[in-house]
């Protein structure tokens, strides 16, 4: 008797990315849905960092004062905290969708801004959808996949929207030829309206949440009920996940935002050679979510995420204060760690919670990731930096909120290997 054959990756998932466990043909298109999806909402994320510098000169705001205007479009994300409950209440599939057309137009929008003030609130509006679909898409992802195969799943989901980034890198090296420049790059940030048709026929609601709702028929509950009941029922896991990302969010972000501004003018790098690294360096990276999500099914994702979290202050050190040779290098590391670390804290909290709130639970994690935010990018913004040292000292010191995380990570239950039902019945 034959050994079956190994299943075969589909074309969008490429042999570097390994190959895909043997899960049903209809996960894998869910997967890919939701991925490409999410794909955009990435490619809007990267011209924040890939641009900043063009943006910058070009609605006239000072390296003083961006701290605080890059914080207060992160903060723009905090209201998605009373939206992405909602899937709780009316399913999965409509908030993701509804998260997609709102995220399109608000990118395309931002490439009219005018002025800094119009250009924030423009990105403002459009973090509440990014996040609302980013939160969403990993509990769809968690609830579909079998329990074997569902650090694989978000960490690949995670890998592939990655190459979003990678995207808007490749193009802003062309930044100076396109007509218009950064503006053009923002309106292409349409492109995800063009798919929604496609996502309205394939993306269907989950199982989980149509069973909830059919044992919860004619049930009524205010709104806010999922948010009160995750509070009371589970405060350990709800405040220990909730620190979690807040304190890998103050760390992780500055390293990221202020990477493209600091090898330009403290480097004298060109966005061109910028593009370069992120791309290459970038495609090692994103690695990270795949290792760690598929480490986390084998050996639990509490340790795996502490290491990959431990790990990120030091090569974030490296690419803050060692000579330019090893900004490369240091690069892929400490992204290859802050997408490890983040997809295993994500895929938690997709985990942790029963079906009735597990969006709820999602978007209390996004809620404190954009907090963090917010406090570690106006850190940088109340200490203004003249030379190198002083925004690379202020920069490194604050990565080291990371390794804070990982240790309380250590401290949440693990959820590697279990299906959704145990996890939430353990108290």
């Amino acid at each position: 008797m034959t050994e079956p054959l190994p299943p075969r990756n589909p074309w969008w998932i490429p042999p570097f990315l390994g190959t895909v466990p043997p899960v049903d043909g209809r996960l894998l298109t869910l997967l890919g849905l939701v991925s490409l999806a999410i794909f955009f909402e990435q490619y809007d994320a990267s011209m924040l960092t890939a641009a900043l510098k063009h943006i910058a000169f070009d609605l006239e705001i000072g390296e003083d004062r961006l701290g605080p205007f890059l914080a207060m479009i992160r903060l723009g994300a905090l209201p998605a905290l009373f939206l992405v409950p909602f899937a709780d209440r009316f399913g999965r599939r409509r908030i993701f969708l509804a998260s997609v057309v709102g995220f399109s137009i608000g990118t395309m929008a931002s490439g009219f801004a005018q002025d800094a003030y119009q250009f924030v609130a423009l990105q403002m509006v459009t973090r509440i959808f990014m996040t609302v679909g980013t939160a969403v898409a990993v509990v769809i992802i968690a609830e579909e996949y079998p329990a074997l195969h569902r650090g694989w799943a978000i960490g690949m989901m995670g890998a592939l929207s990655a190459a979003g980034q990678g995207l808007g890198a490749g193009l802003a090296a062309f930044i100076e030829v396109l007509p218009f420049g950064w503006r053009l790059l923002y309106a292409i940030g349409i492109a995800p309206l063009l798919l929604l048709p496609g996502l309205r026929r394939n993306l269907v609601e989950t199982d989980r949440f149509r069973q909830h709702m059919a044992d919860v028929a004619g049930e009524s509950a205010p709104w806010y009920g999922p948010l009160r009941s995750l509070m009371i029922e589970f405060p350990r896991r709800t405040i220990l996940l909730g620190l979690v990302g807040f304190l890998f969010a103050v760390g992780e972000l500055p390293v990221f935002q202020f990477s493209s501004y600091f090898v330009q003018t403290r480097h004298g790098w060109s966005t061109g050679q910028y593009s370069l690294m992120f791309i290459l360096g970038g495609t090692v990276g994103i690695l990270g979510n795949i290792i760690a999500g598929r480490l986390g099914d084998r050996i639990g994702r509490r340790w795996v995420g502490c290491v990959f979290l431990g790990l990120f202050p030091v090569f974030a050190a490296v690419f803050y204060h060692g000579p330019s040779w090893m900004l490369p290098i240091a690069w892929s590391l400490f992204i290859f760690c802050s997408t490890a670390g983040g997809v295993t804290v994500r895929a938690m909290s997709g985990e942790l919670f029963p079906t009735s709130y597990r969006s709820t639970a999602a978007a209390w994690l996004s809620f404190t990731i954009t907090l963090g935010w917010a406090v570690g990018l106006w850190t940088i913004g109340l200490h203004p930096a003249e030379e190198s040292a002083d925004i690379a000292t202020q920069i490194s010191t604050i990565a080291a909120t990371v390794l804070l995380a990982g240790v309380l990570l250590l401290f949440v239950p693990e959820t590697a290997g279990r299906e959704l039902e145990a996890i939430s019945e353990q108290r």
